[in-house]
Protein backbone atom coordinates (compact mmCIF):
# COMPACT_ATOMS: atom_id res chain seq x y z
CA UNK A 1 0.00 0.00 0.00
CA UNK A 2 1.43 3.20 -0.55
CA UNK A 3 -0.44 6.94 0.15
CA UNK A 4 -3.84 5.40 -1.57
CA UNK A 5 -5.64 8.44 1.03
CA UNK A 6 -3.08 11.18 -0.14
CA UNK A 7 -3.36 10.18 -3.93
CA UNK A 8 -7.22 10.35 -3.90
CA UNK A 9 -6.97 13.37 -1.57
CA UNK A 10 -4.93 15.25 -4.43
CA UNK A 11 -7.17 14.13 -6.77
CA UNK A 12 -9.79 15.49 -5.12
CA UNK A 13 -8.54 18.96 -4.66
CA UNK A 14 -7.16 19.70 -7.67
CA UNK A 15 -9.47 18.64 -9.76
CA UNK A 16 -11.37 21.17 -12.33
CA UNK A 17 -14.36 20.87 -14.72
CA UNK A 18 -11.96 21.56 -17.34
CA UNK A 19 -10.12 18.76 -16.56
CA UNK A 20 -13.02 16.13 -16.44
CA UNK A 21 -14.15 14.85 -20.46
CA UNK A 22 -16.98 16.10 -21.79
CA UNK A 23 -18.11 12.42 -22.47
CA UNK A 24 -17.71 11.81 -18.22
CA UNK A 25 -19.25 15.08 -17.88
CA UNK A 26 -23.01 14.15 -20.00
CA UNK A 27 -22.40 10.93 -18.25
CA UNK A 28 -22.56 12.16 -15.35
CA UNK A 29 -25.75 14.39 -15.49
CA UNK A 30 -27.39 11.83 -17.13
CA UNK A 31 -26.93 9.08 -13.88
CA UNK A 32 -27.80 11.99 -11.75
CA UNK A 33 -30.81 12.53 -13.40
CA UNK A 34 -31.84 8.75 -13.41
CA UNK A 35 -31.11 9.04 -9.57
CA UNK A 36 -33.31 11.92 -8.54
CA UNK A 37 -35.87 9.91 -10.85
CA UNK A 38 -36.12 6.99 -8.09
CA UNK A 39 -35.89 9.68 -5.60
CA UNK A 40 -39.08 11.36 -6.01
CA UNK A 41 -40.79 8.88 -6.46
CA UNK A 42 -39.62 7.08 -3.46
CA UNK A 43 -40.55 10.60 -1.01
CA UNK A 44 -44.56 9.64 -2.45
CA UNK A 45 -44.45 5.87 -2.54
CA UNK A 46 -41.55 3.89 -0.34
CA UNK A 47 -43.12 2.49 2.50
CA UNK A 48 -40.15 3.47 4.83
CA UNK A 49 -40.31 7.53 3.96
CA UNK A 50 -43.08 7.96 6.98
CA UNK A 51 -40.54 6.34 9.56
CA UNK A 52 -37.78 8.84 8.30
CA UNK A 53 -39.74 11.59 8.92
CA UNK A 54 -41.11 10.77 12.07
CA UNK A 55 -38.07 10.12 13.40
CA UNK A 56 -36.35 13.75 12.97
CA UNK A 57 -39.11 15.54 14.26
CA UNK A 58 -39.17 13.60 16.87
CA UNK A 59 -35.43 14.17 17.66
CA UNK A 60 -36.45 18.26 16.28
CA UNK A 61 -33.85 17.43 13.65
CA UNK A 62 -36.66 18.95 11.19
CA UNK A 63 -36.19 22.47 11.41
CA UNK A 64 -35.74 24.81 8.68
CA UNK A 65 -33.04 24.99 6.45
CA UNK A 66 -32.67 26.02 2.77
CA UNK A 67 -31.61 22.35 0.90
CA UNK A 68 -33.64 20.91 -1.38
CA UNK A 69 -35.11 17.39 -0.78
CA UNK A 70 -36.27 16.07 -4.16
CA UNK A 71 -40.54 15.33 -4.11
CA UNK A 72 -40.73 17.46 -0.64
CA UNK A 73 -42.37 20.55 -0.26
CA UNK A 74 -39.77 21.89 2.84
CA UNK A 75 -36.47 22.62 2.68
CA UNK A 76 -34.35 21.64 5.34
CA UNK A 77 -30.78 21.74 6.72
CA UNK A 78 -28.47 20.39 4.71
CA UNK A 79 -26.85 17.04 6.69
CA UNK A 80 -30.31 16.14 6.76
CA UNK A 81 -31.40 16.89 3.03
CA UNK A 82 -28.17 14.42 2.28
CA UNK A 83 -29.54 11.82 4.23
CA UNK A 84 -32.96 11.89 3.13
CA UNK A 85 -31.82 12.21 -0.67
CA UNK A 86 -29.70 9.26 -0.19
CA UNK A 87 -32.25 7.23 1.68
CA UNK A 88 -35.03 8.18 -0.90
CA UNK A 89 -33.13 7.60 -4.28
CA UNK A 90 -31.89 4.36 -2.94
CA UNK A 91 -34.96 3.00 -2.02
CA UNK A 92 -36.83 1.98 -4.90
CA UNK A 93 -33.06 -0.18 -5.82
CA UNK A 94 -33.56 1.76 -9.25
CA UNK A 95 -30.48 3.93 -9.03
CA UNK A 96 -27.14 2.90 -11.18
CA UNK A 97 -24.84 0.44 -9.93
CA UNK A 98 -21.42 0.24 -11.26
CA UNK A 99 -20.49 -3.46 -12.16
CA UNK A 100 -16.84 -4.06 -10.69
CA UNK A 101 -17.11 -2.56 -7.18
CA UNK A 102 -20.88 -3.89 -6.85
CA UNK A 103 -21.89 -0.33 -5.30
CA UNK A 104 -24.88 2.48 -6.09
CA UNK A 105 -22.37 5.73 -6.59
CA UNK A 106 -25.18 7.83 -7.39
CA UNK A 107 -26.87 7.37 -3.72
CA UNK A 108 -24.32 8.66 -1.40
CA UNK A 109 -22.51 10.81 -4.21
CA UNK A 110 -25.13 13.13 -5.32
CA UNK A 111 -27.31 14.06 -2.52
CA UNK A 112 -23.81 15.43 -0.77
CA UNK A 113 -23.18 17.36 -3.78
CA UNK A 114 -26.55 19.01 -3.79
CA UNK A 115 -26.40 19.75 -0.28
CA UNK A 116 -23.18 21.58 -0.12
CA UNK A 117 -23.68 23.21 -3.09
CA UNK A 118 -26.72 24.73 -2.23
CA UNK A 119 -25.15 25.64 1.15
CA UNK A 120 -21.96 27.36 -0.41
CA UNK A 121 -24.27 28.60 -3.24
CA UNK A 122 -22.16 26.62 -6.36
CA UNK A 123 -22.40 26.62 -9.88
CA UNK A 124 -23.87 23.72 -11.96
CA UNK A 125 -20.02 23.16 -13.68
CA UNK A 126 -18.89 22.91 -9.59
CA UNK A 127 -21.73 20.50 -8.78
CA UNK A 128 -21.09 18.10 -11.59
CA UNK A 129 -17.20 18.38 -10.56
CA UNK A 130 -17.91 17.10 -7.40
CA UNK A 131 -20.22 14.73 -8.55
CA UNK A 132 -17.44 13.07 -10.87
CA UNK A 133 -14.86 13.50 -7.64
CA UNK A 134 -17.29 11.43 -5.95
CA UNK A 135 -18.06 8.59 -8.46
CA UNK A 136 -14.69 8.34 -8.93
CA UNK A 137 -13.21 7.93 -5.01
CA UNK A 138 -16.29 5.67 -4.36
CA UNK A 139 -16.18 3.15 -7.40
CA UNK A 140 -12.17 3.02 -7.04
CA UNK A 141 -12.46 2.20 -3.20
CA UNK A 142 -15.11 -0.32 -4.05
CA UNK A 143 -12.73 -1.99 -6.20
CA UNK A 144 -9.86 -1.94 -4.28
CA UNK A 145 -12.07 -3.81 -1.42
CA UNK A 146 -13.03 -6.44 -3.86
CA UNK A 147 -16.73 -6.86 -3.78
CA UNK A 148 -16.62 -10.33 -3.08
CA UNK A 149 -14.64 -10.40 -0.21
CA UNK A 150 -16.13 -7.24 1.58
CA UNK A 151 -19.56 -8.93 0.71
CA UNK A 152 -18.56 -12.16 2.38
CA UNK A 153 -17.39 -10.36 5.40
CA UNK A 154 -20.86 -9.32 5.43
CA UNK A 155 -20.76 -5.58 4.19
CA UNK A 156 -22.68 -3.06 1.89
CA UNK A 157 -19.82 -1.41 -0.11
CA UNK A 158 -22.50 1.43 -1.22
CA UNK A 159 -22.44 2.89 2.30
CA UNK A 160 -18.96 1.96 3.12
CA UNK A 161 -17.22 2.86 0.08
CA UNK A 162 -20.01 5.17 -0.80
CA UNK A 163 -19.08 7.52 2.51
CA UNK A 164 -15.52 8.31 1.12
CA UNK A 165 -17.20 9.36 -2.55
CA UNK A 166 -19.62 11.67 -0.73
CA UNK A 167 -16.99 13.52 1.46
CA UNK A 168 -14.88 13.83 -1.81
CA UNK A 169 -17.95 15.52 -3.58
CA UNK A 170 -18.87 17.70 -0.20
CA UNK A 171 -14.92 18.66 -0.09
CA UNK A 172 -14.40 19.37 -3.37
CA UNK A 173 -17.41 21.81 -3.09
CA UNK A 174 -15.96 23.38 0.38
CA UNK A 175 -12.86 24.03 -2.16
CA UNK A 176 -10.96 21.88 0.74
CA UNK A 177 -6.87 21.36 0.05
CA UNK A 178 -5.41 18.20 -0.25
CA UNK A 179 -4.64 18.07 3.49
CA UNK A 180 -7.93 19.01 4.72
CA UNK A 181 -9.26 16.48 2.38
CA UNK A 182 -6.78 13.58 3.82
CA UNK A 183 -8.59 14.85 7.08
CA UNK A 184 -12.34 14.22 5.59
CA UNK A 185 -11.28 11.23 4.64
CA UNK A 186 -9.94 10.19 7.75
CA UNK A 187 -13.01 11.24 9.52
CA UNK A 188 -15.00 9.08 6.60
CA UNK A 189 -13.00 6.03 8.37
CA UNK A 190 -14.80 6.33 11.53
CA UNK A 191 -18.37 6.19 10.11
CA UNK A 192 -17.79 3.64 6.97
CA UNK A 193 -20.68 1.50 7.99
CA UNK A 194 -23.57 -0.57 6.07
CA UNK A 195 -24.13 -4.38 7.19
CA UNK A 196 -25.94 -6.69 4.91
CA UNK A 197 -28.07 -8.33 7.91
CA UNK A 198 -31.13 -6.99 6.29
CA UNK A 199 -31.37 -9.57 3.76
CA UNK A 200 -32.31 -11.70 6.30
CA UNK A 201 -35.91 -10.14 6.67
CA UNK A 202 -36.29 -7.27 4.15
CA UNK A 203 -35.24 -4.50 6.66
CA UNK A 204 -34.82 -1.15 5.79
CA UNK A 205 -31.23 -0.31 6.81
CA UNK A 206 -30.03 -0.65 3.63
CA UNK A 207 -32.21 2.58 2.78
CA UNK A 208 -31.11 4.48 5.13
CA UNK A 209 -27.10 3.15 5.91
CA UNK A 210 -26.58 4.44 2.42
CA UNK A 211 -28.47 8.06 3.40
CA UNK A 212 -26.54 7.73 6.58
CA UNK A 213 -23.40 7.72 4.10
CA UNK A 214 -24.52 10.62 2.53
CA UNK A 215 -24.93 12.90 5.27
CA UNK A 216 -21.59 11.23 7.13
CA UNK A 217 -19.67 12.66 3.82
CA UNK A 218 -21.14 16.12 4.41
CA UNK A 219 -20.25 16.10 8.10
CA UNK A 220 -16.59 14.50 7.59
CA UNK A 221 -15.94 17.53 5.26
CA UNK A 222 -17.69 20.49 6.86
CA UNK A 223 -15.30 18.70 10.30
CA UNK A 224 -12.22 19.25 7.79
CA UNK A 225 -13.33 22.49 6.50
CA UNK A 226 -13.24 23.86 10.46
CA UNK A 227 -9.78 22.67 11.25
CA UNK A 228 -10.62 19.04 12.77
CA UNK A 229 -7.56 16.73 12.68
CA UNK A 230 -8.78 13.38 11.10
CA UNK A 231 -7.23 10.04 10.92
CA UNK A 232 -4.48 9.92 8.14
CA UNK A 233 -3.84 6.89 5.86
CA UNK A 234 -7.63 6.46 6.02
CA UNK A 235 -7.38 3.99 3.61
CA UNK A 236 -4.30 2.03 3.44
CA UNK A 237 -3.20 2.34 7.10
CA UNK A 238 -2.90 -0.86 9.70
CA UNK A 239 -6.52 0.12 10.93
CA UNK A 240 -7.99 1.52 7.72
CA UNK A 241 -10.59 0.40 5.27
CA UNK A 242 -8.71 -1.50 2.95
CA UNK A 243 -7.19 -4.12 6.17
CA UNK A 244 -10.93 -3.65 8.42
CA UNK A 245 -13.18 -4.34 5.52
CA UNK A 246 -11.70 -6.65 3.39
CA UNK A 247 -9.54 -10.15 3.79
CA UNK A 248 -8.48 -9.41 -0.22
CA UNK A 249 -8.08 -5.91 -0.51
CA UNK A 250 -6.32 -4.79 -3.82
CA UNK A 251 -5.00 -1.34 -2.90
CA UNK A 252 -3.50 -0.36 -6.55
CA UNK A 253 -7.11 -0.59 -7.87
CA UNK A 254 -8.14 3.07 -6.28
CA UNK A 255 -5.40 5.06 -8.03
CA UNK A 256 -5.18 3.20 -11.11
CA UNK A 257 -4.95 4.88 -13.77
CA UNK A 258 -6.80 7.85 -11.44
CA UNK A 259 -7.35 10.86 -13.70
CA UNK A 260 -7.02 9.12 -16.99
CA UNK A 261 -9.34 6.26 -16.69
CA UNK A 262 -12.73 7.10 -15.49
CA UNK A 263 -14.95 4.76 -13.59
CA UNK A 264 -17.59 7.10 -14.29
CA UNK A 265 -17.72 5.69 -17.40
CA UNK A 266 -18.75 2.50 -16.37
CA UNK A 267 -21.34 3.02 -13.91
CA UNK A 268 -24.57 0.75 -15.94
CA UNK A 269 -28.47 1.68 -15.24
CA UNK A 270 -31.14 -0.10 -14.18
CA UNK A 271 -34.08 -1.23 -15.82
CA UNK A 272 -35.64 -2.93 -13.49
CA UNK A 273 -36.41 -2.06 -9.61
CA UNK A 274 -34.82 -4.87 -8.10
CA UNK A 275 -31.02 -5.98 -7.01
CA UNK A 276 -28.67 -5.88 -10.17
CA UNK A 277 -27.77 -9.24 -9.46
CA UNK A 278 -31.22 -10.52 -10.79
CA UNK A 279 -31.01 -8.26 -14.45
CA UNK A 280 -29.51 -10.37 -16.68
CA UNK A 281 -32.10 -13.05 -15.27
CA UNK A 282 -34.51 -11.17 -15.79
CA UNK A 283 -33.68 -9.93 -19.66
CA UNK A 284 -33.14 -13.28 -20.32
CA UNK A 285 -36.86 -14.73 -18.85
CA UNK A 286 -38.39 -11.92 -20.48
CA UNK A 287 -36.34 -12.53 -24.16
CA UNK A 288 -37.55 -16.31 -23.64
CA UNK A 289 -41.00 -16.56 -22.92
CA UNK A 290 -41.32 -13.63 -25.85
CA UNK A 291 -39.50 -16.13 -27.77
CA UNK A 292 -41.05 -19.42 -27.52
CA UNK A 293 -44.82 -17.88 -26.32
CA UNK A 294 -44.15 -19.32 -22.79
CA UNK A 295 -46.96 -18.86 -20.52
CA UNK A 296 -46.72 -20.00 -16.35
CA UNK A 297 -48.73 -23.25 -16.94
CA UNK A 298 -46.20 -24.70 -19.57
CA UNK A 299 -43.21 -24.09 -17.01
CA UNK A 300 -41.97 -27.25 -15.27
CA UNK A 301 -38.42 -26.03 -13.70
CA UNK A 302 -36.49 -22.77 -14.25
CA UNK A 303 -32.79 -23.02 -13.07
CA UNK A 304 -30.84 -19.18 -13.06
CA UNK A 305 -27.55 -19.66 -12.32
CA UNK A 306 -25.96 -16.70 -11.08
CA UNK A 307 -22.21 -15.32 -9.91
CA UNK A 308 -21.43 -16.38 -5.69
CA UNK A 309 -22.20 -12.84 -5.20
CA UNK A 310 -25.78 -12.96 -6.62
CA UNK A 311 -26.16 -16.03 -5.05
CA UNK A 312 -25.51 -14.37 -1.49
CA UNK A 313 -27.81 -11.46 -1.72
CA UNK A 314 -30.98 -13.00 -3.99
CA UNK A 315 -30.46 -16.42 -4.34
CA UNK A 316 -31.39 -18.24 -0.84
CA UNK A 317 -34.67 -20.38 -1.42
CA UNK A 318 -34.72 -20.84 2.77
CA UNK A 319 -35.48 -17.03 3.01
CA UNK A 320 -35.98 -15.26 -0.60
CA UNK A 321 -38.54 -17.62 -2.26
CA UNK A 322 -41.56 -15.84 -0.86
CA UNK A 323 -40.65 -12.82 0.16
CA UNK A 324 -43.35 -10.51 1.86
CA UNK A 325 -41.58 -7.04 1.99
CA UNK A 326 -40.85 -4.92 -0.70
CA UNK A 327 -36.96 -5.12 0.17
CA UNK A 328 -37.44 -8.65 0.44
CA UNK A 329 -38.68 -9.25 -3.31
CA UNK A 330 -36.28 -6.47 -3.99
CA UNK A 331 -33.50 -9.11 -3.02
CA UNK A 332 -35.23 -12.29 -4.50
CA UNK A 333 -34.51 -13.92 -8.07
CA UNK A 334 -37.43 -16.33 -6.99
CA UNK A 335 -40.24 -13.40 -6.89
CA UNK A 336 -38.66 -11.08 -9.81
CA UNK A 337 -37.79 -13.60 -12.02
CA UNK A 338 -41.42 -15.32 -11.71
CA UNK A 339 -43.15 -12.25 -12.15
CA UNK A 340 -40.93 -11.42 -15.13
CA UNK A 341 -41.78 -14.74 -16.49
CA UNK A 342 -45.83 -14.55 -15.41
CA UNK A 343 -46.49 -11.38 -17.57
CA UNK A 344 -43.22 -10.41 -19.73
CA UNK A 345 -41.91 -7.47 -17.62
CA UNK A 346 -40.94 -5.96 -14.40
CA UNK A 347 -41.38 -2.41 -12.82
CA UNK A 348 -41.85 -0.59 -9.57
CA UNK A 349 -45.84 -1.29 -9.56
CA UNK A 350 -45.01 -4.77 -9.47
CA UNK A 351 -44.26 -4.96 -6.18
CA UNK A 352 -48.44 -4.87 -5.44
CA UNK A 353 -47.62 -8.83 -6.35
CA UNK A 354 -46.04 -10.03 -3.45
CA UNK A 355 -47.84 -12.66 -1.75
CA UNK A 356 -49.89 -13.65 -5.30
CA UNK A 357 -50.44 -16.76 -5.29
CA UNK A 358 -49.91 -17.23 -8.78
CA UNK A 359 -46.40 -15.56 -8.41
CA UNK A 360 -45.60 -17.82 -5.20
CA UNK A 361 -46.64 -21.19 -7.41
CA UNK A 362 -44.43 -20.06 -10.03
CA UNK A 363 -41.17 -19.41 -7.77
CA UNK A 364 -42.05 -22.57 -6.62
CA UNK A 365 -40.33 -23.88 -9.73
CA UNK A 366 -37.36 -21.90 -9.91
CA UNK A 367 -34.24 -23.21 -8.50
CA UNK A 368 -31.30 -20.83 -7.97
CA UNK A 369 -27.40 -22.24 -8.39
CA UNK A 370 -23.92 -20.92 -8.44
CA UNK A 371 -22.61 -21.02 -12.57
CA UNK A 372 -18.53 -21.23 -12.63
CA UNK A 373 -19.40 -20.11 -15.79
CA UNK A 374 -20.03 -16.55 -14.71
CA UNK A 375 -16.78 -15.79 -12.80
CA UNK A 376 -14.34 -17.23 -14.75
CA UNK A 377 -12.63 -15.15 -17.10
CA UNK A 378 -15.67 -12.64 -16.76
CA UNK A 379 -14.56 -9.40 -15.17
CA UNK A 380 -18.73 -8.50 -14.36
CA UNK A 381 -20.56 -10.69 -11.76
CA UNK A 382 -24.31 -9.68 -13.01
CA UNK A 383 -24.38 -12.12 -15.49
CA UNK A 384 -26.46 -15.13 -15.64
CA UNK A 385 -27.71 -18.31 -17.20
CA UNK A 386 -31.46 -19.28 -17.67
CA UNK A 387 -32.60 -22.47 -18.20
CA UNK A 388 -36.78 -23.05 -18.78
CA UNK A 389 -38.17 -26.55 -18.92
CA UNK A 390 -41.42 -27.33 -20.64
CA UNK A 391 -43.35 -30.25 -21.90
CA UNK A 392 -41.64 -29.26 -25.17
CA UNK A 393 -37.71 -29.15 -24.12
CA UNK A 394 -35.60 -27.23 -22.16
CA UNK A 395 -34.82 -23.92 -23.40
CA UNK A 396 -31.16 -22.21 -22.66
CA UNK A 397 -29.80 -18.98 -22.51
CA UNK A 398 -26.49 -17.29 -21.26
CA UNK A 399 -26.12 -13.57 -20.37
CA UNK A 400 -23.00 -12.64 -20.01
CA UNK A 401 -24.55 -8.90 -18.73
CA UNK A 402 -27.83 -6.97 -18.24
CA UNK A 403 -28.65 -4.54 -20.25
CA UNK A 404 -28.09 -0.73 -18.80
CA UNK A 405 -24.27 -2.29 -18.54
CA UNK A 406 -21.55 0.97 -20.72
CA UNK A 407 -21.75 -1.42 -23.89
CA UNK A 408 -25.92 -1.13 -23.78
CA UNK A 409 -26.23 2.10 -22.08
CA UNK A 410 -29.31 3.73 -23.05
CA UNK A 411 -29.61 7.11 -24.98
CA UNK A 412 -30.32 10.07 -23.50
CA UNK A 413 -34.20 9.77 -24.93
CA UNK A 414 -34.82 6.62 -23.19
CA UNK A 415 -32.92 7.74 -19.85
CA UNK A 416 -35.30 10.80 -19.31
CA UNK A 417 -38.19 8.75 -20.73
CA UNK A 418 -37.44 6.88 -17.67
CA UNK A 419 -36.95 9.84 -15.19
CA UNK A 420 -40.25 11.49 -16.35
CA UNK A 421 -42.36 7.98 -15.41
CA UNK A 422 -41.18 7.95 -12.13
CA UNK A 423 -41.21 12.11 -11.65
CA UNK A 424 -44.38 13.14 -13.28
CA UNK A 425 -46.73 11.29 -10.34
CA UNK A 426 -44.70 13.76 -7.97
CA UNK A 427 -44.17 16.50 -9.68
CA UNK A 428 -46.34 16.82 -12.44
CA UNK A 429 -45.09 19.46 -15.26
CA UNK A 430 -41.93 20.52 -13.37
CA UNK A 431 -40.75 16.75 -13.72
CA UNK A 432 -40.03 17.88 -17.11
CA UNK A 433 -38.56 21.37 -16.26
CA UNK A 434 -36.16 19.27 -14.10
CA UNK A 435 -34.88 17.22 -16.45
CA UNK A 436 -34.20 20.00 -18.72
CA UNK A 437 -32.15 21.34 -15.75
CA UNK A 438 -30.20 18.49 -14.58
CA UNK A 439 -29.50 17.58 -18.73
CA UNK A 440 -28.16 21.39 -19.14
CA UNK A 441 -26.88 21.88 -15.24
CA UNK A 442 -23.60 23.41 -16.19
CA UNK A 443 -24.76 26.24 -17.39
CA UNK A 444 -26.36 27.60 -14.28
CA UNK A 445 -24.37 29.90 -12.24
CA UNK A 446 -26.27 28.89 -8.98
CA UNK A 447 -27.65 25.69 -8.81
CA UNK A 448 -30.37 26.34 -6.45
CA UNK A 449 -31.76 27.81 -9.03
CA UNK A 450 -31.99 23.87 -10.85
CA UNK A 451 -32.35 22.00 -7.63
CA UNK A 452 -35.54 24.06 -6.63
CA UNK A 453 -37.81 22.71 -9.61
CA UNK A 454 -37.52 19.63 -7.98
CA UNK A 455 -39.59 20.44 -4.72
CA UNK A 456 -43.19 19.28 -4.56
Amino acid sequence: MADETATLAAYVANLKFDDIPLQVLERAKILTLDFLGSAVRARRDAESTPSLLRMLEALALDGDGASTVFGDSKTWTPAIAALLNGALGHSLDFDDTHADSSLHASAPVVPAAFAVGELVDASGRDVLTAIVAGYEVCCRLGNALDPTSHYKRGFHPTATAGTYGAAAAAAKLFGLSKEQTIAAFGVSGSQAAGSLQFLVNGAWNKRYQVGAAAMNGVIAATLARNDFIGATESVEGKHGLLVGYSDDAHPDKAVAGLGEIYETMKIGVKPYPSCRYTHAALDALIAMRREHNLTPDQIMRVEIGLHRNGITLTGDAATKRHPTSIVGGQFSMFFTGAVALDQGRFGWDDYSRLGDAAVDALADRFDVVHDDRLETGRSHPFGARVSITTEDGVHERLYADPSGEPSSFPDAAAMQQKFLTLARPVLNGRADQLADAILSLERYDRVETATHLGRQ
